[in-house]
């Protein structure tokens, strides 16, 4: 008799369309996960025989059909999935009949592009560092731009105990520029210019990959099938695994050693 596939929590969720893996590892650090009646580790594996509940509510048993989805979001809406903590939420805002989740994040004060999906396969593939995948940005700062800052923001700037990697800056007018970036750092562009001695006044997301913004403020549209399969083809060579080598300061998901301790 052939055993049953085993699944890393945090992956089985995105599978079936619940969460990201991301969102799935802070349900468990939270306690709201449950694995037949019990609060698990981090990294615990399940196959579909398991019972799985999150918040005491069963998950798994249909999965819906794959939702793709471009957002044009406003400033002051917060892009997270636990509706219980925040107000202006984009999973309240969107109210979108089926479940799904923001693929990354733009911060509160930021407005532009972003993906929402049940697909967790396509989220961790775009969000994953070493993968190399273009967002561009409209940056509007509070003082006049100079070559020298151009220069800097392009050749990489030392934040969160790294360096940026290098980008494509390009110069709009006196106070706007455009930056083309390959990793999504925490508030990365905010911290970037605060460094420089500058402060954003206005951010806005304008691509990601092949996807440009074309929708009004606080509007959603289905991808096309032609978008949806020129993605698909810039993400075939793309992983969705954990690389601890090319994703610093992110440590992989692994099971501990020794008995599970029931969390209290």
């Amino acid at each position: 008799m052939s055993e049953i596939p085993l699944t890393r929590i945090n992956k089985f969720l995105s599978e079936v369309g619940f969460c990201s893996r991301r969102e799935a590892d802070k349900l468990i650090d939270a306690g709201r996960i449950t694995i037949n009646g019990s609060v698990p580790e981090m990294g615990t594996k399940v196959s579909s025989a398991d019972e799985i509940r999150v918040d005491g509510k069963l998950v798994g048993e249909e999965k819906d059909p794959p939702v793709y989805l471009i957002f044009n979001k406003p400033v002051g809406i917060v892009c997270t999935t636990d509706t219980r903590v925040e107000k202006d939420n984009i999973i309240d805002y969107i109210n979108y009949p089926t479940r799904i989740f923001p693929v990354g994040r733009l911060d509160k004060a930021s407005e532009g592009l972003i993906f929402l999906t049940n697909d967790g396969d396509i989220v961790n593939k775009i969000l994953r560092a070493r993968n190399n995948h273009d967002k561009e940005y409209i940056v509007e700062v509070d003082k006049p731009i100079t070559t020298s800052f151009v220069k800097s923001m392009a050749g990489g700037v030392p934040i969160l105990d790294t360096i940026t990697r290098k980008c494509e800056v390009e110069q709009l007018g006196k106070k706007r520029f455009k930056i083309i970036l390959t990793q999504g750092l925490n508030r990365q562009i905010r911290r970037m210019c605060e460094h420089l001695g500058y402060n954003v006044t206005r951010l806005k997301r304008v691509r990601i990959m092949n996807i440009n913004l074309d929708l009004n403020v606080g509007k959603y549209r289905q991808f096309t099938k032609e978008e949806l399969k020129q993605l698909n083809e810039l993400l075939s060579e793309s992983s969705g695994e954990f690389d601890p080598n090319t994703e610093p300061g992110k440590r992989p998901i692994v099971k501990p050693s020794g008995p599970r301790r029931r969390r209290m």
